[in-house]
């Protein structure tokens, strides 16, 4: 593999996140900082148990000038998205419209409302008047929906690689700025629960009956949730952090399974240190993508000790929101902007006791911690692999 060449970081000047947290990004820390979980036992029509992250609140109906792309995933969308609303305004009227992108990443964008469209014609043999595949299922329609709502009014489109999709369009958005196609690029990623999700993770045999454990010696699987989060990337500003590097890889050495040694998540890890010009040693932080299931867990522990030793405090945050699939990665990447913005770490909760195998530094507790560079990881289905590096802006 030849050396990449270095890239050029760009400031973090907003970022909103909502889930079984709360729809506030305020709320959303709130509950990190409490060590509060927002997963309960599933209420969703299901036929096994299971925990999942539901958003706490009930969700409004669209406007009328955008019914037609009412959904579950919409009305999650915009109320996550509303405490950015004054940044990404300001955003618009600096660059102009056509100079702001919108990229976002989804797993199973509108599905739900496909599977409530089946069942209403299996029932009675018609779909509702109300239903609209092109705006309410297809992805293209969340990203025309944040287009209207924002009036941004540049290049627009989605990612959908499982699990990793909203890591991966940090990187897509900084290569629109680079490339002098954008000024600023709003990126981000939703995903709603769903019955194809739920009922999909449990034939995997992969879904716990429990609260999910990352890291722990006694997880027995992942909890599956819903939410948004976005971040505003910018050619130039203030803000809490800058995005330094993303590594990408595809080890595909499964379609389901992680290599066991970690070899896919090690290399977009190295590769996000490389592009900024950042040593191992120099990483304060890492949160991991740590699903709490057992191969995952050991492999990505195995790839992080080996490149950056077994010191570095790393923390997986499912054990608050689930995994929220095409929403992990940004809703993660929001947490390691804050934890450089507000100088603390979570606790991983559920880690203990903590797999004795597991040779990383899994933290337990809240933990005051100055955070100067932190790596956020997303791994998806097929080896899609995906590291954000974030730095502090001064």
């Amino acid at each position: 593999m030849t050396d990449p060449l270095p890239v050029a970081s760009y400031p973090v000047t907003a970022y909103a996140a909502g889930n079984c947290l709360g729809l506030a990004t305020r709320e959303v820390l709130a509950g990190l900082a409490e060590s509060r979980t927002g997963l309960k036992p599933c209420r969703w029509d299901l036929p096994f148990e299971t925990f999942c992250g539901e958003v706490p609140a009930s969700l409004e109906r669209l406007p009328e000038r955008w019914a037609a792309y009412d959904s579950r995933l919409a009305r999650i969308a915009l109320a996550a998205l509303e405490p950015m609303s004054e940044a990404l305004a300001k955003a618009v009227r600096r660059w102009g419209p056509e100079r702001v992108a919108v990229v976002l990443g989804t797993s199973t964008g509108g599905i739900l409302e496909t599977e409530q469209a089946w069942a209403a014609h299996h029932a009675n043999g018609q779909v509702p008047a109300t239903y609209d595949f092109e705006r309410q299922h297809s992805f293209h329609g969340l990203v025309e929906l944040v287009k209207l709502r924002t009036g941004a009014k540049g290049p627009g489109y989605v990612v959908s690689t499982a699990c990793s999709s909203s890591g991966k369009v940090l990187a897509t958005g900084r290569r629109l700025i680079e490339a002098g196609l954008a000024d600023a690029a709003l990126v981000g990623g939703a995903d709603s629960l769903c019955q194809t999700t739920l009922r999909g993770f449990h034939s995997l045999e992969v879904l716990s009956k429990r609260l999910c454990r990352p890291f722990c010696a006694e997880r027995d699987g992942l909890n599956i949730g819903e939410g948004a989060a976005y971040l505003l990337l910018e050619r130039e500003g203030e803000g809490p952090a800058r995005l330094l590097g993303v590594g990408e890889s595809c080890d595909a050495h499964h379609m389901s399974h992680p290599h066991p040694e970690g070899l896919g998540a090690e290399a977009a890890m190295a590769l996000a240190l490389a592009q900024a010009g950042v040593s191992a040693r120099e990483v304060d932080h890492v949160n991991a993508h740590g699903t709490a299931t057992q191969l995952n867990d050991a492999a990505e522990a195995k790839a992080i000790a080996r490149l950056l030793g077994t010191e570095v405090p790393v923390v997986s945050t499912k054990g608050y929101t689930g995994h929220m699939l095409g929403a992990a990665g940004a809703t993660e990447a929001v947490f390691a902007v804050a934890a450089i913005e507000h100088g603390w770490i979570p606790a991983s909760l559920g880690a203990e006791p903590v797999d004795p195998q597991l040779t990383v530094q899994v933290n337990r507790s809240r933990r005051e911690l100055r955070c100067r560079t932190v790596l956020s990881n997303s791994f998806a289905f097929g080896g899609n692999n995906v590291s954000v590096l974030f730095g502090a802006s001064r």
